[in-house]
Order: C-alpha cells, then sequence, then structure tokens
C-alpha cells in the first residue's frame, strides 16, 4: 500500500500557511493528514479547505493550542477535535447551504471543495 502524495498549498499568503508563518512548512502534514482522517475526505478537498479562509481561522486555533503550550501535532489534532465537536446549525446550514447537524470541520471540507470547483469550471 503506498501512502497518498500529500497536495501542496496553492495559497502561500493566506489560509492555514500564511497563518502560521514559519511554523506552517511542518504542519501542512500533519494538518492535512489530522483533518483528512478525521472527516474522511480526500487530501485535495483539504488542501481547498486549509487555502480558504476558514483554513485561516482552523490555523487561529491551531495557534492557540500553541500559545497554550501544546506541541505543534497536539495543537493541530486538539484544534481538529475541536471542529470536528462543534456541528453546522440552522443558520450556517441556510448561509453555506452544508447540511444541518453535519461535524463543523466535515462541512467546511466538502463545502471549500465544492466552491473551489465552482470557480474553476
Amino acid at each position: 500500500m503506498t501512502t497518498p502524495r500529500i497536495p501542496a498549498t496553492q495559497n502561500v499568503d493566506w489560509g492555514f500557511t500564511g497563518s502560521l508563518n514559519e511554523q506552517a512548512e511542518a504542519a501542512w502534514p500533519i494538518a492535512m493528514t489530522a483533518i483528512s482522517d478525521a472527516t474522511d475526505q480526500p487530501l485535495e478537498s483539504v488542501r481547498c479547505f486549509l487555502d480558504s479562509r476558514h483554513g485561516r481561522h482552523f490555523a487561529d486555533d491551531v495557534l492557540n493550542g500553541l500559545f497554550s503550550g501544546l506541541t505543534l501535532t497536539d495543537a493541530i489534532h486538539a484544534a481538529t477535535q475541536q471542529w470536528m465537536g462543534w456541528t453546522i446549525g440552522r443558520r450556517t446550514g441556510k448561509d453555506y447551504g452544508i447540511p444541518r447537524g453535519l461535524p463543523y470541520l466535515t462541512g467546511f471540507v466538502i463545502h471549500c471543495e465544492i466552491a473551489e470547483e465552482a470557480l474553476s469550471a
């Protein structure tokens, strides 16, 4: 069995990578794998999410974990669990077209992939 190739960011100035600055290179493969495993979504979908403004907000939660003393890996896993623990509510579902009750992280990973596909069509 081969390990899937982790797609590179397409947004080095913003999103997850832009927010983590010098820690981005080390954080990227950890976040890609953790989010893909948690959401059961493909790596390319996770790349779309991390490159988006939602990925920037996810990075903020990673930075909060680092500030509280967690290691980079633990901060990413804590942010992943936090986002998986939230669910899409009525308003967010209506605003983004994401089914209500879906885990927040899963919903936004899927939403970002769809949004990127729509832009390239």
